[in-house]
């Protein structure tokens, strides 16, 4: 696998970790509840955990309108991906992301880390990753950098794939100028593991031990969860550092040392290490659990030298996932991280006091409620109906072609209606000999499973439908994908979403996403089917003239 380039991030300095890309009011909200002023590490942590990236601080009370329930859910949202029961013991499970900034900056490498992501988040609940999905956006093929952007997404999006053995199965692209400088390119995992072996990410037992696995930590990838969380700089190579670099062999054998860890039931807890990293992966699991955990920094197995306490906290160096695991079964985790020669170190161990401690050998660089670090404050958003929306009502339909035969020709050409064979021969579609309805074949792909059914798999979306009408075209692209699925004869059991707008504190952007949401959930109500998970992304937006991406 061809590696694209990452020029060498330089360490924070004090001055840097000292001034947090946070509000006002969330920096009082975070001395009031520690009742002291945080110190450097902590405010770094906070920083990356409090981001819309990892926090959903703007979406997650709009998000809980979303039904997700029903009698094949077995886990919904708020872990690292949904959870089906497809009978006779066996599961399915799906999750979906997103890695629209990395993949702007350096389009190979964040689209190749952007698979890495949702694999881990599949694998976190103890599954394998058998499918991908890859919905894309790019702006008019007429431009040079979108046709770099294009290649070199699609190249990474099929390299890691390919390497990793997983199948890309399906998805749609489409060109706009309004993606121009904010492409998007997202990514969907489907996992398969038996029920009784899930794996959920909490810390539920006090004493188990941290160990932290796969890759070593290093400076890529810091702020990564910040630098989502903003609109793209005009001079983003300075952001380049923020992207994370993709290593698909480690990858491919963390993933068979931990399904064979979980076939032995030696698992208690898991968590992939993406956005925020080892601050966002242990906050949650204690906070979900009300425990906490303590960890010593010095025995983080680092790729760089001298790296300090926060670069090591929020770095997001790929292919690493944090396990929990009893002591008596520890011999038998390190056997088998052993034997597929990946890195292991064991980093602490879970408390009952709900706190997050920090330590670098006997000095305490960070402590504070696990909860507190988790769950950042919601922030109030408001909401108006956009004035573009007048000046489209206005706009004259076209007249009718003189030459309807030379307009069809014309249609036919666009990127938009033309096949799309050439991207997906880039992907190896049929590793794992589960695919029985290929792409081209169908407007959903179908697998084999084995309990002697099948599972069918669509993705779809719609941006200039949901920019003329946020709520109707969004209905549209639910609609439009639930018949995906019925023309291959599949019954719509579950659906997540990806919602995907401009900044959220334009109140013209967050009418838009309310409108987004309260589609989906009437849809999804009146079908009865539940969401059960998804991801959102703020803040993609033209660098150059602030104006949001079609939604």
């Amino acid at each position: 696998m061809t590696r694209s380039v990452i020029e060498e991030p330089q360490s924070w300095t004090l001055v840097e970790v000292q001034k947090p890309n946070l509000t006002d009011e969330e920096i009082r909200y975070a001395v009031k509840k520690l009742q002291r002023e945080p110190n450097e590490v902590e405010w770094a942590m906070l920083e990356a955990q409090w981001s819309e990236h990892c926090s959903y601080k703007s979406s997650k009370p709009l998000l809980k309108r979303l039904p997700s329930k029903g009698p094949r859910v077995l886990v919904g949202p708020g872990f690292d991906a949904g959870v089906i029961d497809i009978g006779d013991g066996w599961v399915v499970t799906l999750h979906i992301e997103s890695h629209n900034h990395p993949s702007a900056i350096d389009p190979y490498g964040g689209a190749a880390t952007g698979v890495g992501g949702v694999v881990r988040d599949i694998l976190s609940l103890g599954t394998r990753p058998i499918a991908l999905l890859d919905p894309l956006r790019f702006g008019s093929m007429d431009s040079l950098h979108t046709r770099w952007l294009f290649d070199n997404v699609v190249r990474g999006i099929a390299d890691y794939g390919n390497c990793i053995g997983v199948p890309t199965v399906g998805g749609e692209v489409e060109f706009d100028t309004f993606f121009e400088r904010n492409c998007l390119v997202d990514v969907v995992c489907v996992g398969l593991g038996r029920k009784d072996k899930l794996v959920l990410g909490e810390a539920r037992d006090p004493g188990d031990l941290v160990y932290l696995v796969g890759g070593r930590t290093g400076r890529d990838g810091i702020r990564g969860a910040s630098f989502a969380s903003k609109t793209l700089a005009e001079k983003s190579d300075t952001e380049r550092s923020a992207v994370q670099v993709p290593d698909p062999f480690t990858k491919k054998l963390v993933i068979e040392a931990i399904l064979e860890a979980v076939d032995a039931k030696i698992i208690q807890g898991m968590k992939d290490l993406g956005g925020g990293g080892l601050t966002c992966g242990l906050s949650e699991i204690a906070a979900k659990a009300g425990t906490g955990i303590e960890i010593d920094l010095n025995r983080v197995q680092t790729r760089e030298p001298n790296m300090q306490p926060a670069e090591i906290m929020i770095s997001e160096s790929q292919e690493r996932m944090v396990l929990l695991v009893r002591e008596e079964n520890e011999r038998k985790l390190v056997n088998i991280l052993n034997k597929w020669e990946i890195g292991y170190a064991k980093i602490g161990h879970v408390t009952r006091d709900s706190l997050l401690i920090i330590r670098r050998g006997n000095e305490v660089v960070a402590k504070a409620p696990a909860k507190f670090v988790a769950e950042a404050p919601p922030v109030p958003r408001s909401a108006k109906r956009p004035e573009y929306l007048d000046a489209l009502a206005e706009v004259p339909e076209p007249a009718m072609p003189e030459d309807l035969a030379q307009t069809l020709i014309e249609l036919l050409s666009s990127p938009n209606i033309a096949s799309k064979e050439w991207i997906y021969r880039q992907y190896d579609h049929e590793v794992g000999i589960r695919t029985i309805v290929k792409p081209g074949q169908a407007d959903s792909a179908i697998l084999r499973l084995p309990n002697k059914r099948s599972l069918a798999l669509t993705t779809g979306g719609n941006s200039k439908q949901c920019y003329v009408d946020s709520y109707w075209g969004t209905v549209g692209v639910v609609s439009e994908a639930f018949c995906n699925l019925v023309a291959v004869g599949a019954e719509p059991v579950a659906a997540v979403d990806h919602l995907q707008f401009g900044n959220p504190g334009n109140p013209e952007v967050y009418w838009t996403f309310k409108e987004a949401i309260r589609a989906i959930a009437n849809y999804l109500n009146a079908v009865g089917v539940p969401c059960v998970g998804g991801k959102v992304s703020f803040y993609n937006e033209d660098s150059m003239n602030r104006r949001a991406i079609k939604p």
